[in-house]
């Protein structure tokens, strides 16, 4: 148990029976009134963000999560199997759990996989990713980076919003947090 004095960042909590990590918080402490704490929780699994309010020194159940790094292997359409890159073991992970990350992860790509005790809870790729353009409009001469957009659609499959200056083959950088074009790479 835990209390909500003890909040930071990355911290995860078992809130009505799911798991939600603490995206941001705030002690917040009114002129009138008791004080409170505002916080921003992501669920672990599904992804949803939501916000919720805890009185000041409310006590919360705090979940210890063990963070793994492991190589994405191959899919066997609705199985996607990981290896640890230590211990050499493989685990099979269903669709359900993996489909919001997959179009940003290529075979042989590292990810960390949130693990509580010996079971897999979530899989997080890593924040940036440099994937190439495999299909996307041609530019024009004389676009630029302050531009418009267009779709271009990656070598995972994945279809991002990029500017009219990418061309295909080019290789760029998205942000898997917000699954948008960062840069060209």
């Amino acid at each position: 148990m835990a209390t909500t004095n003890d909040f930071r960042n990355g911290m995860v909590l078992e809130v009505d029976g799911n798991l939600m990590r603490i995206v941001e918080f705030l002690h917040v402490k009114p002129g009138k009134g008791g004080a409170f704490v505002r916080s921003k929780l992501k669920n672990v699994v599904t992804g949803k963000v939501i916000e919720k309010t805890w009185n000041a020194g409310e006590k919360v159940n705090d979940v210890r999560l063990d963070e793994v790094t492991m190589q994405y292997l191959y899919s066997t359409g609705d199985e996607y199997y990981f290896m640890h890159g230590e211990s050499y073991e493989q685990i099979c992970l269903p669709a359900s759990m993996v489909e919001d990350v997959m179009p940003f992860i290529k075979e042989s790509d590292s990810v960390t996989v949130l693990m509580r005790g010996d079971q897999p809870v979530a899989v997080e790729p890593p924040n940036f990713v440099d994937l190439k353009v495999t299909e996307t409009a041609p530019g024009l001469k004389g676009d630029t980076v302050s531009g418009g957009t267009k779709p271009a659609t990656l070598e995972t499959g994945a279809v991002v919003q990029v500017p009219l200056f990418i061309e295909t083959g080019d290789v760029v950088r998205v942000d898997t947090r917000t699954k948008a074009y960062v840069s060209r790479v």
